[in-house]
């Protein structure tokens, strides 16, 4: 297939390069090791978010309309054809607010990276480890910097980027997956970006949030196949003028930046700045509740003990989770700050079982939901996207003692990763809600060994529920 010279496409090609041509040797150890505990934390994630109502709401769907069995839908004993099983897939990987995070370039990675390439190693020949480890590194070296490429203005505007941004993630780890080479790679890209689409509305409250990954993880998938079929995409899918990803997606062609594409590619890697959630909640809220735990162990108090909480932080911080909270559903709960707030002050975490599904009209966490309040500090908003998750959180208490923490990074970001030992208790603690405990000591040690593996499919063979189903509590 060639490359047309007419076409102005050099960050879309110089992308589609670097993804076809990624080798493992030419990974650094430190990128290695960290990819590895990036997909065993998003299979976890997936696992428990398998049998959540909204899952099976999904799944029970596609069923009825895809008798196929081409590809396993994680943690359960269900079979979906590949596309549908990505889809289902990226949806439980961002079932619960559990999943990882790019933060400058606002991505759930892993949940739109992993089940198109997983759904491509299982329905394959076979896909030696080391393949596999390149072709997720290739994913996550894409979407972020799509999203860098984008700003922060993408998401203030109301599109999910997530959704939007994700297909680019998902499209380069199956192509890379299918070993497609670089003219084939640009349509691989340019039929996924035609099919974004993603509505930040969704945040209130709507399941259809959790499906935003899962979409954009199908699109990729449905890329990278159709262009290895010889089906054309947008050649110049990043850089048209018309119609084109970045400025049908932007207000104006001065607020993205299509160098951030291609910049420094191969030498910095994005896989690093992918950051971990250890609270079942929006990354946005994450500095927030670390900043409160932090006065907490430094001078005791109890909920019983807080006159008021003020949140200072970015615009989009503001805007993202700093609404007024209404009960309209888990998803509201989970993305609204002053209700999670409110869940650590009384529960003492922000994690799974923090969330039953009758914590939504909770009185008490309602009541003090309306003692937290969210400015935006133009200062930090000024800082960019680096900092868009920082905060100044003010504590009053009754006693008439204030308190003042600011936080850029949370536990787990990419400024204070996580150790392996936390990832794997993440991981195993998750996961045991739907498989046995061989089964998922098996699947961690095989994510933490996948270099090698001679072949990829055994994860998803680990990744199937042999046992009756049981609800996550």
């Amino acid at each position: 297939m060639a490359h047309d010279a007419n076409s102005d496409n050099r960050y879309t090609r110089g992308l589609a390069e670097f993804i076809s041509g990624l080798r493992y040797d030419r990974i650094p150890a430190e990128v290695l090791a960290r990819i590895k505990l990036l997909i065993l934390d998003s299979l976890g994630c997936a696992i428990y978010g398998a049998h959540l109502p909204w899952s099976q709401i999904l799944v029970d769907t596609l069923k009825r309309v895809d008798s196929s069995s081409g590809a396993a839908v994680w943690g359960t004993s269900h079979r979906l054809s590949a596309p549908h099983a990505a889809l289902a897939n990226g949806s439980l990987v961002q079932g619960f607010e559990l999943d990882d995070v790019h933060r400058v370039g606002v991505l759930h990675v892993g949940a739109v990276t992993l089940p198109p390439l997983v759904s491509i190693a299982e329905t394959s020949t076979g896909i030696p480890g080391k393949d596999f480890l390149s072709a997720a590194v290739a994913g996550y070296e894409t979407g972020p910097r799509v999203g860098m490429c984008m700003g922060q203005e993408h998401v203030g505007q109301g599109w999910h980027s997530g959704a939007t941004v994700g297909v680019f993630s998902a499209a380069a780890g199956a192509a890379r997956g299918l070993a497609l080479d670089a003219d084939k790679t640009v349509h691989a890209l340019g039929i996924a970006g035609t099919q974004s689409a993603g509505l930040m509305a969704a945040q209130y409250g709507a399941m259809v949030k959790r499906m935003h990954a899962g979409r954009a993880a199908q699109s990729g998938l449905y890329g990278a196949l159709l262009a290895a079929g010889g089906y054309t995409g947008i050649a110049n899918v990043f850089e048209s003028e018309y119609g084109g990803f970045c400025t049908t997606f932007s207000r104006s062609n001065d607020r993205f930046d299509l160098r951030k594409l291609t910049a420094d590619l191969g030498q910095r890697w994005e896989t690093m700045g992918v950051a971990l959630k250890f609270y079942s909640c929006v990354g946005s809220n994450h500095t927030t509740l670390d900043a409160l735990r932090d006065m907490q162990a430094e001078q005791p108090y109890g909920p019983e003990d807080v006159e008021s909480v003020v949140v200072h932080g970015s615009r989009v911080t503001m805007d993202h989770v700093g609404w007024k909270y209404q009960p309209q559903g888990l998803t509201s709960a989970q993305l609204n700050l002053p209700f999670c707030v409110a869940t650590l002050l009384l529960e003492g975490d922000v994690f799974v079982d923090q969330f039953p599904a009758s914590c939504v009209a909770d009185p008490a966490r309602m009541a003090l939901a309306e003692r937290v309040e969210v400015r935006h500090d133009p200062e930090i908003t000024a800082r960019g996207s680096k900092s868009r998750h920082m905060v100044r959180v003010e504590l009053h208490l009754k006693d008439g003692r204030r308190m003042i923490r600011t936080l850029e990074a949370p536990r787990g970001s990419e400024h204070k990763f996580a150790s392996q030992d936390d990832v794997v208790e993440k991981f195993e603690k998750l996961a045991g809600h739907a498989l046995p405990a061989l089964q998922v000591e098996a699947l961690r040690d095989a994510v933490l060994n996948l270099e090698k593996l001679e072949d990829a499919r055994l994860i998803a063979r680990l990744l199937v529920q042999h046992q009756p189903e049981r609800l996550a509590p």
